[in-house]
């Protein structure tokens, strides 16, 4: 058989096979999400659960700007951050009382849970950056898997329809 023949064929091959495997994606794979679980009912009530934190952290919302020569300011920042972080703590307190009824839910919530509670300690260590400093340090929250924590937490949140349970931005620059 000529070279020519054999390269043909086999670069035939590889594209039929690239467009197979299009097809499947896009006509036949599975779409749904890995962070997907079947319990509506836990849904809905972790994001009822979370919207309450929310409302809380909103209420107590400081945007009066900082100034600089006031040695306090920091400190204050610093109260006003565990106290959002306190109602976070309330809320994921709540909702990993009640486990999800199916089966993944079950497998996958407590992971959830685990790195809520990591960004928890961010949180409470960033608030006592803030009580040392003189100047607004950075929040420097963990990496999982090269991942900010948040991202995965939202990632989550947003994919089972619980929006409010989304770590909240209010510590970023």
């Amino acid at each position: 058989m000529n070279l020519r023949v054999i390269t043909r064929v086999t670069l035939t091959a590889i594209c039929v096979g690239i467009a197979c495997m299009w097809v499947y994606a896009f006509g036949f794979a599975p779409r749904q999400s890995i962070n997907k679980i079947g319990d509506t009912a836990w849904q809905d009530r972790a994001q009822a659960l979370c919207k309450v934190a929310e409302n809380q952290r909103f209420s107590m919302q400081d945007l009066a700007p900082m100034d600089p020569k006031d040695s306090g300011a920091l400190r204050r920042k610093a109260e006003l951050v565990d106290k959002a972080t306190d109602a976070l703590v309330i809320a994921i307190d709540a909702i990993s009382a009640v486990a999800p009824a199916d089966a993944k839910g079950k497998a996958i919530v407590p992971a959830w849970i685990a790195e809520y509670r990591i960004y928890i300690e961010d949180r409470r260590a960033f608030a006592e950056a803030l009580r040392s400093a003189t100047r607004r340090p950075f929040f420097a929250e963990t990496d999982v898997e090269g991942v900010p924590i948040s991202e995965r937490l939202s990632k989550f949140a947003r994919e089972n329809n619980m929006k409010t349970c989304q770590p909240p931005y209010d510590l970023s620059v």
